[in-house]
């Protein structure tokens, strides 16, 4: 027995989820520039400033949305945390090529 209406519903979360895989691997890549850049001219791998800048955007964003502030934060701060983890990688392999 299926429920079509159910069916509808999860082909529009499967849409949307693979949007949401497309768009962070589009991220990453971007960030991945990012992390080549700031190694290169010796920029830390965080910016505490810029992250502030961006939890305060999308907590905005969130409520403009109907979106829980908090779990957008929780979501933001998780994907900055693997940023920045890149961006150290990124930084160590730098520094053991110029070694």
């Amino acid at each position: 027995m299926t429920d079509e209406q159910l069916a509808k519903y999860r082909s529009s979360i499967d849409n949307i989820d693979a949007a949401l895989v497309h768009l962070l691997a589009e991220r990453f890549k971007i960030t991945q520039d990012v992390g080549r850049y700031k190694a290169s001219v010796g920029l830390p791998a965080a910016d505490l400033d810029r992250e502030a800048q961006q939890v305060a955007r999308l907590r905005g964003l969130a409520e403009e949305s109907g979106l829980d502030p908090v779990f957008s934060e929780q979501f933001l701060r998780f994907i900055v945390a693997e940023v920045i983890h890149h961006h150290q990688r990124i930084a160590e392999q730098d520094q053991a090529t110029t070694d």
